[in-house]
C-alpha cells in the first residue's frame, strides 16, 4: 500500500460535554461554554493548514458531545466541514450525539447538512444503572430520541455492560429495549475503569467492585447470540450492524486506510505519518491562535510496523480476511509477515482459517486485546 494516498476520510473532535461522566477518560472538557467561540476559531486556522478543500467518502464527528455546542455553533462547525471536507456522493457523515440534546432543530440541521448517521451515547434503558455512569438523560428521553432521528437513515447506540451489581437480566432487558427501535448499528462496551477517571478513584477506595471476567464474558456472549439471532452482522469485536449498515467511517481505521483528523487530541494519518494533536483543549486553542503547532506527537509508520498494524486491525473485524486481499494492502503475505505467531494462535485455537479467510475464533474473540501485542 503506497503511504502516499490521499485519506478520504476525515475525523473532527468536539471536546465539549456538559457532564464528564465518572468512567469517562476522554479528552473532554465539561462546562466550558466560554471557549466554544475560541475553539471553532483554532478549528478553522487548523483546517485552513489543508491549503485546499479535501473531497472525502466519510466523516466523522467525535467527542467528547458534538451536540453540547450551541445550535449556531453546530451550524458554524458543519459549514466549516463543509467547505473542507466536501463529502462524495453516497457518503457517511455521522455525529455522536446525546440524547438530552436531540431536538427538531438539530434534526433540520443534520438533514440540511447532510449528516446521515447519528451515534447515540445510550449506555441504557435502566434509570439506576444510568445514575450509576452519571448520565444525564433518562429512559424516556431516549425513546424519544428515536422518534425525532426518524428522518436520519443510520442511527446507533452505544451500550454498556458490566456496572457493579447488574445482573444478566438487567443487561438482556437492555438489549431487548433497544431492540424494539430496531437501531441499524450498536456498540456494546463492558465497563472499564481507567486511570484518570473518577471511577478509578472510588475503585481504588475500595466503594465498588468491578464484575468478574467471567460474568463480563457471559454477558458479552449473551449479547452475540441475541443480536446475531436477530439478524445483525457481528462485524468487529465491539460492533453489530444491519447488514450493508457498518460504520465506514471506523472500518477506515481498521483496514489501514489514511485519514484526516483536527481538533484537541486528534490523530492523523496521513502520507505515512501518525501526528496527535495536545490533548489539552486549552492548550490546542492557545498554541492554535498563536500560530503555533499544536501536534504533541509525531511518527512516520511504514514497512514492517505498519503492516503489522493492518494485520492487527483487520483481524478485529470478524469476518477476517484473505491472503490476496492482504497481499494487495501491504506486498507481502501474512505468513511472511508473521507467520510463526499466526500459526501458534492457530494452535492455541484463537485464530482459525474458515473459507480461505484469516479471523478470530470465538474464543479468541473473547480475549482479543491480549493478543495484539503477539502480533505488533
Amino acid at each position: 500500500m503506497s503511504t502516499n494516498q490521499v485519506p478520504r476520510s476525515a475525523y473532527i473532535h468536539v471536546p465539549f460535554c456538559r457532564h464528564r461522566c465518572g468512567y469517562c477518560n476522554f479528552t473532554v472538557v465539561a462546562g466550558r461554554h466560554d471557549l466554544h467561540a475560541s475553539y471553532l476559531e483554532a478549528l478553522r486556522l487548523e483546517l485552513s493548514q489543508l491549503g485546499d478543500p479535501q473531497p472525502v467518502d466519510t466523516i466523522f464527528l467525535g467527542g467528547g458531545t458534538p451536540t453540547e455546542l450551541k445550535r449556531s455553533e453546530f451550524r458554524e462547525l458543519l459549514e466549516l466541514i463543509e467547505y473542507w471536507f466536501p463529502l462524495a456522493d453516497n457518503g457517511e457523515y455521522s455525529t455522536e450525539a446525546n440524547p438530552e440534546d436531540i431536538c427538531p432543530e438539530y434534526v433540520e440541521l443534520f438533514q440540511q447538512f447532510g449528516v446521515n448517521r447519528i451515534s447515540l451515547g445510550g449506555q441504557s434503558f435502566d434509570e439506576a444503572k444510568l445514575a450509576f455512569l452519571e448520565r444525564q438523560h433518562h429512559c424516556e428521553q431516549l425513546q424519544h430520541c428515536f422518534e425525532m432521528l426518524a428522518p436520519i437513515d443510520a442511527v446507533s447506540m452505544d451500550l454498556i455492560f458490566g456496572v457493579p451489581g447488574e445482573t444478566l437480566d438487567c443487561w438482556m432487558s437492555d438489549l431487548e429495549r433497544l431492540m424494539q427501535f430496531q437501531p441499524v448499528h450498536l456498540s456494546t462496551y463492558g465497563l472499564t475503569v481507567e486511570k484518570g477517571s473518577r471511577f478509578w478513584r472510588r475503585f481504588e477506595s475500595g466503594e465498588f467492585e468491578e464484575l468478574s471476567d467471567d460474568v463480563q464474558r457471559e454477558f458479552y456472549l449473551a449479547a452475540r447470540r441475541l443480536l446475531t439471532d436477530a439478524g445483525y452482522h457481528h462485524y468487529e469485536v465491539s460492533n453489530f450492524a444491519q447488514p450493508g449498515f457498518e460504520c465506514r467511517h471506523n472500518e477506515a481505521y481498521w483496514f489501514g486506510d489514511p485519514y484526516f483528523a483536527a481538533g484537541p487530541g486528534a490523530a492523523r494519518y496521513v502520507g505515512g505519518v501518525r501526528e496527535v494533536n495536545h490533548r489539552s483543549t486549552t492548550t490546542y486553542i492557545r498554541k492554535m491562535l498563536n500560530g503555533e503547532s499544536v501536534v504533541a506527537q509525531r511518527e512516520a509508520v511504514s514497512g514492517e510496523d505498519l503492516h503489522r498494524e493492518i494485520l492487527v486491525f483487520a483481524l478485529r473485524r470478524l469476518d477476517g480476511f484473505t491472503d490476496q486481499w492482504f497481499f494487495e494492502r501491504t506486498g507481502i503475505t501474512p505468513q511472511e509477515l508473521a507467520g510463526k505467531e499466526i500459526e501458534r494462535l492457530i494452535d492455541l485455537g484463537m485464530l482459525q482459517r474458515q473459507a480461505g479467510r484469516l479471523c478470530l475464533t470465538e474464543q479468541g474473540l473473547l480475549v482479543s486485546d491480549s493478543l495484539w501485542p503477539e502480533l505488533l
